[in-house]
């Protein structure tokens, strides 16, 4: 019996733990010498133990048949090590771990890479991170079909080079990429300016869904630095998640911000296959912001006229992934089932231990049709638009 049992699944956020030379296996020649370490970057620390255990354990499981036994049997436990767990880093052993829980398909983003390339490569050094970052995850999901490779576009170097990386990266094989929902220069273009309508048309194009996700802001911040001078210390939680208690209460702020500009910018309008999906910003705020944008739109309506709601837009190009913890029925009853996925975020111990049991029993009153749109019916919408 699999994780999923009798349930059809598509998984859009799951993730790896990645060995430090994962970025520099896959480097290019020309490439190389501008990666930087993994162990540079301190958004999110690399402990050597962590590592040095993961290869362990796996060439245990490899060489013993009883270890990998017991690591199956305690699949999603999360209180282990991100590298520890089964798939975290070797693709073989990812394909089995899909076996395992069953699911149809699942989407792969990078963790310790990104930011090894987010965090430390500027400019010339970021472009080729970003296009081996790109090339190593389509290396990863390349022999399992049912692994999708997320990449990422640094749309802050401009349109043409973010143009270009994307052209390599799908040659590579990656199936789309995150991209940022901030431009942090004020004095450069929004990523809705026209000028970006390239990398937009290629998306639609191709009928691909971009991806924005907690991480990849642009530097956004929502919570002035002043409130952390409030004689308290901050809690981390740990993974993607921000730190302290502000920053997680808006946690969706940045791609709330972003989606409206693209509505309210027309880049939808301008682009009618584009499709976008928001991962790990939560999903409680969809409701009030859906009004919010209708109501806007209302106080506006004398100098602009819109073809739709913009809410109406919203939910024809935008699906979310929720936390498996927030009240997915409530959201449901206020905005209808066809916005929101699922997602496990495994390995990520943000994922929880059982993401399956606690989206249901955040459901309790959803009939049998709302639910297969929740688990699959929604991604296979989002990936193949008409």
């Amino acid at each position: 019996m699999t994780y999923a049992e009798h349930r059809r699944i598509i998984d859009v956020d799951s993730h790896l733990f990645e060995l430090d030379d994962f970025l520099h296996n896959a480097a290019r020649a020309e490439h190389l010498d501008l990666l930087p370490s993994m162990h540079e970057q301190k958004g999110l620390v690399v402990p050597q133990k962590g590592l040095d255990r993961g290869r362990e354990l796996l060439a245990r499981r490899q060489s013993d048949p009883a270890t990998m036994t017991k690591f199956e049997s305690s699949l999603m436990d999360n209180t282990k090590s991100g590298w520890s767990r089964l798939g975290a880093f070797d693709p073989k052993e990812r394909s089995h771990t899909l076996d395992l829980l069953g699911f149809e398909m699942q989407w792969v983003l990078p963790t310790y890479s990104f930011h090894q390339m987010l965090h430390v490569a500027t400019d010339e050094a970021l472009t080729a991170t970003s296009m081996t970052l790109n090339k190593a995850m389509a290396d990863f999901c390349a022999d399992d079909p049912r692994l999708k490779a997320v990449g990422y576009l640094p749309l802050n170097l401009g349109p043409e080079v973010a143009k270009a990386i994307m052209d390599q990266g799908f040659d590579d094989g990656c199936y789309t990429f995150m991209v940022p929902t901030n431009e942090p220069n004020p004095e450069h273009r929004s990523y809705t300016h026209p000028d970006f309508d390239v990398i937009w048309a290629d998306f639609a194009e191709r009928r691909i869904p971009a991806v924005l996700h907690v991480a990849a802001n642009g530097e956004y911040d929502a919570v002035s630095k002043s409130f952390a001078n409030n004689g308290r210390s901050e809690t981390a939680l740990g993974g993607d998640a921000p730190i302290g208690e502000l920053r997680l209460q808006n946690i969706g702020t940045s791609a709330e911000l972003f989606l409206t500009a693209m509505i309210f910018d027309e880049v939808f309008a301008r682009h009618p296959h584009l499709r976008m999906i928001s991962m790990e910003h939560a999903a409680t705020w969809l409701p009030s912001w859906l009004h919010q944008m209708d109501f806007t739109a209302h106080l506006m309506k004398r100098s602009r006229q819109f073809v739709e709601a913009p809410s109406e837009t919203a939910k024809h190009h935008i699906k979310v992934s929720p936390f498996a913890d927030e009240p997915v029925g409530w959201i449901i009853d206020n905005i209808g089932p066809d916005m929101l996925v699922f997602a496990s975020d495994y390995p990520h111990p943000e994922g929880t231990a059982n993401p399956i049991a606690k989206f249901e029993r955040n459901m309790p009153n959803c009939d049998q049709a709302t639910m297969d749109k929740f688990y699959h019916g929604n991604v296979l919408e989002l990936m193949n638009p008409s």
